[in-house]
């Protein structure tokens, strides 16, 4: 049975567009709850109202429902000196399941997470070259036995897959590389229409940097800080802006395209960040030597044996991290710049070290020097944050510039 099978065997198809509710549209009131919760953690329904600005009777209203629903729980009482212990309310972890899936130039990762966040299962296919076939396939075949392995109460509260990949995935930087004939058709597919159809589930699409921004500041470091920039080096380097505890998209989903920002190559002619900055670079060089680039991806370990040549690299990128941060910052005052990547944790701290060393060294007059901190989810944030999408869509409040959760 294919997987748009196993949802209408289960009626998973009525309970997802529905959004795990009777009304099917959950009310502003439900959403600003939830999204406090996602946000700021457990507490009682007193701290909810004074946080929401809503009437007790309401929240406690409010709270049962969403509970008999099965996305809250109760936490254990909490005692103080007086009067009766006080009931956390909490994310249920059950709650609501949601796929996320990174389509990269050099791996595809198809995640599960519940409703916290938590990782439930995850898949992931390396390749020399994105072919839609396979990936697509992987993408299918991926979703069918997650679904199968679960229980039926669960699979039910499944809400639908996200999806990350790079704006214009066609229009690639590494022009030196023969791969045309891989990535030129990715031109002309809908891949939002093309998994819906693979899958049965509701999909979203989004920027892949913008995806790992979102997983970053809904899951990890992101919660320290009201304005960053945040920069996420994969086979080439993108990020994202938030801005007043917001994600920051833009008019067509493609704000935050730091990878464009300009740069100077060795030879002074124009280039990008993505040219300078990006572990394509670490690749060639790689390649150059007679070692298979390959390893970066499908074995963590080889960053660490690599370092001969990882080493350099990690000093050419901290420089252009270093003033593309400064350049951010000449436009918007942002109190931080978060870098990750997919790279081992200690590839990623040594880098930041670097940065915030050369930071020191330039020309900041008129600027405001910004924090230069590690992000924390890694490798998978493109597929994770995905996974926030259908979650935030049907659960959260859609925030805007202005709005403080």
């Amino acid at each position: 049975m294919d997987a748009y099978g196993i949802f209408m065997e289960h009626g998973l198809i009525r309970s997802i567009s529905t959004g795990l509710s009777q009304k099917g549209v959950r009310d502003h009131n439900e959403r600003l709850l939830l999204s406090l919760l996602q946000r700021n953690g457990p507490m009682p329904g007193s701290d909810l109202s004074r946080l929401a600005k809503l009437s007790l009777p309401t929240v406690s209203s409010i709270l049962r429902r969403l509970e008999g629903e099965g996305i809250l729980e109760r936490g254990e009482p909490v005692r103080g000196k007086v009067g009766k212990p006080s009931i956390p309310m909490r994310l249920a972890s059950d709650g609501v399941f949601s796929f996320g899936f990174k389509i990269g130039r050099r791996s595809a990762d198809l995640v599960l997470i519940d409703l916290n966040g938590e990782l439930r299962e995850e898949r992931q296919l390396t390749y020399p070259a994105p072919i839609t076939e396979d990936i697509l396939g992987f993408l299918a075949d991926g979703v069918r036995k997650i679904t199968e392995g679960m229980d039926p109460a669960q699979a039910a509260r499944i809400c639908g897959i996200g999806i990350a990949a790079p704006f214009e995935m066609w229009n690639r930087p590494d022009k030196s590389m023969d791969l045309s004939a891989a990535f030129a058709p990715w031109e002309g597919i809908d891949i939002r229409q093309e998994a819906q159809l693979r899958t049965g589930l509701p999909v979203s699409l989004l920027n892949d940097a913008t995806a790992a921004c979102q997983a970053e500041h809904t899951y990890g470091r992101g919660k320290e800080f009201r304005d960053y920039a945040y920069f996420f080096i994969g086979a080439f380097i993108g990020g994202g802006v938030v801005l007043n505890n917001s994600v920051f998209e833009g008019r067509q989903g493609n704000a935050g395209a730091l990878g464009s920002l300009p740069s100077i190559g060795p030879q002074g002619e124009s280039m990008q960040l993505v040219d300078m900055a990006s572990i394509h670079q670490l690749e060639l060089r790689l390649r150059e030597v007679d070692l298979d680039p390959q390893q970066l991806w499908s074995k963590p370990e080889s960053w660490h044996s690599l370092s001969r040549y990882v080493d350099p690299w990690l000093g050419q990128t901290a420089q252009e991290l270093a003033k593309a941060a400064l350049s951010a910052c000449s436009v918007i005052d942002f109190e931080a710049i978060l870098i990750d990547g997919a790279f081992p944790a200690s590839v990623r701290d040594d880098l930041v070290n670097r940065v915030r060393r050369y930071v020191v060294t330039q020309d900041t007059r008129g600027l405001i020097q910004p924090r230069i901190e590690s992000g924390s989810i890694g490798g998978k944030a493109r597929a994770i944050g995905a996974a926030t999408r259908p979650i935030g869509a049907q659960f959260m409040m859609q925030a805007s510039i202005g709005m403080t959760i």
